[in-house]
């Protein structure tokens, strides 16, 4: 993802095309958004979107950037022995963000979606920041499964139009997590 211009043309071109692309993910999935859509509602040249973005899913990584920092600051990290009340507690704060941006997680997460979407959040989930210090280069297999599984039932719980609360999202994936994080801690 190119670094953002400080100038403010370029500041207000990319807010343009961010805002563009939320409001036509918010109509359609990713798939069916094409670069002039994007263009024309952004009142940009297509030569502007190219001098700022590789493509749409590069659009997409940028224009939701606040939201990927906050769902992968949500993402819970216990470590083996963490208490079950802390960690449901933590769960319920992560699956609420995500019911509260379903509207722009549905159609990034979803078949319409993105994959290089999904893989940067599974990166930032994974590593537990955006970055791309050495600790984030570090191969940790426990981290890389449990992120994994985390942004799975993200996946199929928007792709199910999220039944029931972020609670009981919370209350069932707790447990699960807990173990996966005592066996790959032993």
């Amino acid at each position: 993802m190119p670094t953002p211009s400080a100038k403010p043309r370029p500041r207000r071109s990319r807010a343009a095309m961010e805002a563009a692309l939320l409001e036509l993910i918010a109509e359609r999935d990713l798939a069916q958004v094409a670069v002039s859509d994007v263009t024309k509602r952004a009142g940009v040249n297509r030569s502007t979107f190219y001098e700022h973005y590789t493509d749409l899913a590069d659009l997409a990584a940028s224009a939701c950037t606040v939201q990927f920092d906050e769902f992968a600051a949500a993402a819970p990290r216990p470590s083996a022995g963490a208490d079950l009340a802390w960690t449901e507690r933590a769960l319920t704060g992560f699956y609420s963000h995500i019911a509260e941006h379903a509207h722009l997680y549905r159609p990034l997460l979803g078949a319409g979606g993105s994959a290089r979407v999904i893989n940067h959040l599974l990166q930032r989930i994974t590593t537990g920041t955006h970055d791309r210090s050495p600790v984030a280069d570090e191969h940790d297999p426990g981290a890389a499964f449990i992120a994994g599984a985390v942004l799975g039932t993200v996946i199929d719980w928007l792709a199910r139009d999220c039944p029931g609360t972020p609670a009981r999202m919370a209350a069932s994936t707790a447990p699960l997590l807990i173990a996966t994080v005592t066996t790959f801690e032993r």
